[in-house]
């Protein structure tokens, strides 16, 4: 064989096998197999396999692996326990400063912020995507933001991931409420 069809055999496998690749990942995007525990090398595993993915076929397409928001925090709010919040708030300090006149760092000081206007603390440059939120930071609206910053306020600098514990919250919310000379009404 001379070295023009070597050459084009090895294109010629190459580009199956990137046709292969790219087929097989374009097939999991459009449709994702479901998750199977695999229960040893019994006749049954193929059984199992095809329910399962059945089953994940048969889903409505509405359905989506994320809960819609996270959970109210109102009900833990009034037992909520302000040293655990002061301890989890730890994970923010790095870019927050809650103290009583405390300055700003990569975020706003948080000193009186439930309750306060969104994007509202003086002398912080806020992202466009926050500057542009309406109201004020209700007990809600920090659960919320404080779940996941980024799906609350699209386009936001904030890249915290979030709180996803209920109680992790409720603590965070508790303790920054204390951190205020009249703090909001408990709902």
């Amino acid at each position: 064989m001379n070295s023009m069809k070597v050459n084009k055999l090895a294109a010629a496998c190459l580009l199956a096998g990137i046709i292969a690749m790219t087929s097989g990942f374009v097939t999991r995007l459009i449709h994702p197999a479901a998750p199977v525990e695999h229960h040893g090398d019994s006749h049954g595993d193929h059984k199992r396999v095809l329910g399962a993915y059945a089953k994940a076929s048969a889903a409505p397409e509405t359905a989506s692996a994320e809960p819609a928001g996270p959970e109210a925090v109102t009900p833990l709010l009034a037992s909520a326990d302000i040293e655990a919040g002061k301890k989890v708030f730890k994970k923010c300090q790095s870019c927050h400063n809650a103290d009583k006149g405390g300055a700003n760092k990569t975020g706003p000081a948080l000193y009186g912020v439930v309750g306060n206007d969104i994007a509202s603390h003086e002398g912080f440059k806020y992202s466009s995507a926050l500057d542009g939120v309406a109201g004020n930071w209700t007990y809600d609206a920090l659960n919320q933001f404080l779940y996941k910053p980024k799906a609350y306020v699209k386009g936001t600098k904030m890249v915290f991931a979030g709180l996803k514990k209920t109680a992790d919250r409720a603590s965070v919310i508790a303790y920054l409420r204390a951190q205020d000379d009249s703090p909001e009404p408990l709902p």
